[in-house]
């Protein structure tokens, strides 16, 4: 299916080349060189990254995904301390980490995501913390740990609608809501984050039962994108979604009670991340 003219955005790797730099001297994997996100030059030229906790291979096989599947390495104890390091240097003031998903791990590798809190925190002052974390297959201790560590934000991405998962995602719809269910019953101060793909074959009516059920959780924030196969051995994209398609979602989710929503086809769910928190500002 040939890309239309508003999916033009082209990657200028020479924008990447200082913060690639600084990331291969501190040993640190990003989801954006990861999942070859189209937004990378833009962001890595903006002295921005989301960082890769947890190394760079996933234990799952989510067929719209574009990290390394397999059998990951052994944790790197003081990978939290070399994010806390690289967060310093960048001078960030809002910081993104996620994690691919380690089913081979008891806590899914919670304390990591706790620890790197912890040295940013130590680190950094004056800075907001969001963690977008896997399910950790529903182990509500694992959860408990991070919510303890007190992020700014907690996302976790529905990624598409119910009836698409057997074939997109090796994941559960409902425990994914449960979590950002749970999240808010641990601690209500924290905000909560999902994010939604379009174009994998959802109709209307499921994005708008998602936006519903989302909501009744009591998810803040939601980004809403293009999803772009990151090669042919992924799941096809089955649409182009037109912006102002993006456009009438972002209203249809702002009216179910967002607080703040991010839609358009190169939307990510860390994409312009302190945008979120500065909505809450204002």
């Amino acid at each position: 299916m040939k890309r239309p003219p508003w999916l033009n955005k082209r990657i200028d790797f020479e924008k990447c080349h200082e913060l690639k730099a600084l990331l291969r001297g501190l040993r640190l994997n990003t989801i954006c060189e990861e999942a070859s996100c189209p937004n990378i030059s833009e962001c890595f030229s903006r002295g921005v990254a989301t960082f890769l906790i947890l190394g760079d291979i996933c234990t799952r096989n989510c067929r719209f995904c574009g990290v390394k599947k397999g059998r990951p390495r052994k944790i790197d104890p003081k990978e939290p301390e070399r994010v806390a390091e690289a967060t310093l240097r960048l001078n960030l003031r809002h910081v993104v980490i996620t994690s691919v998903t380690r089913d081979d791990i008891r806590d899914g590798g919670a304390e990591i995501f706790v620890k790197t809190i912890f040295y940013i925190r130590n680190k950094v002052k004056n800075i907001t913390i969001e963690v977008l974390i896997p399910d950790f297959k529903g182990n509500r201790k694992a959860i408990e740990k991070v919510i303890e560590a007190r992020p700014d934000i907690v996302g976790h991405n529905i990624e598409t609608v119910p009836r698409l998962y057997p074939y997109v995602r090796q994941a559960n719809y409902l425990r994914s809501l449960n979590i950002l269910k749970t999240i808010k019953r641990l601690n209500s101060k924290i905000y909560t984050k999902s994010g939604l793909m379009l174009g994998l074959g959802e109709k209307e009516e499921e994005v708008l039962e998602v936006f519903r059920a989302l909501r009744e959780v009591n998810c803040d924030f939601l980004s809403i994108g293009q999803y772009l196969p990151p090669s042919l051995r992924h799941f096809p994209v089955k649409e182009y979604i037109h912006p102002d398609r993006f456009d009438y979602y972002k209203k249809m989710a702002l009216e179910f009670g967002f607080t703040h929503v991010e839609s358009g086809p190169y939307v990510r769910s860390s994409y312009l991340a302190d945008r979120y928190l500065d909505k809450i500002k204002i």
